[in-house]
């Protein structure tokens, strides 16, 4: 018998890069409702087309054929984004972000 994890309705990413900033910076941590339901302007993760192990997370900008068209907040970041590779298939959409958590703050327990 083979057992496998049942995936979990939300799940928790960290932003890794400046693609998206200004609204979400590196260290930032979210919070993904795994759905393809989204929208034009929704933040969502997705897997990169070209590497299904790597996660990404972009705006989506439109639906176009073949899937959605992905792109970057901050376009001076030279981020990879479906200016590059293309629309995304909407089996690699993992969810949208529904909250993003700040990075804590660096505390001094001496004072």
């Amino acid at each position: 018998m083979h057992w496998t994890a049942p995936k979990l309705p939300l799940l928790r990413v960290r932003v890794a890069e400046h693609s998206m900033e200004p609204g979400l910076r590196p260290g930032d941590w979210l919070l993904v409702r795994r759905t393809r339901r989204i929208s034009p302007g929704q933040i969502v993760l997705a897997r990169h087309p070209d590497r299904p192990d790597m996660l990404i997370v972009k705006r989506a900008a439109r639906r176009v054929d073949g899937g959605w068209w992905l792109e970057s907040d901050n376009q001076e970041a030279a981020a990879v984004d479906s200016r590059r590779f293309g629309p995304v298939p909407e089996a690699l959409i993992e969810g949208r972000v529904r909250l993003r958590y700040w990075r804590p703050r660096p505390h001094n327990w001496a004072d």
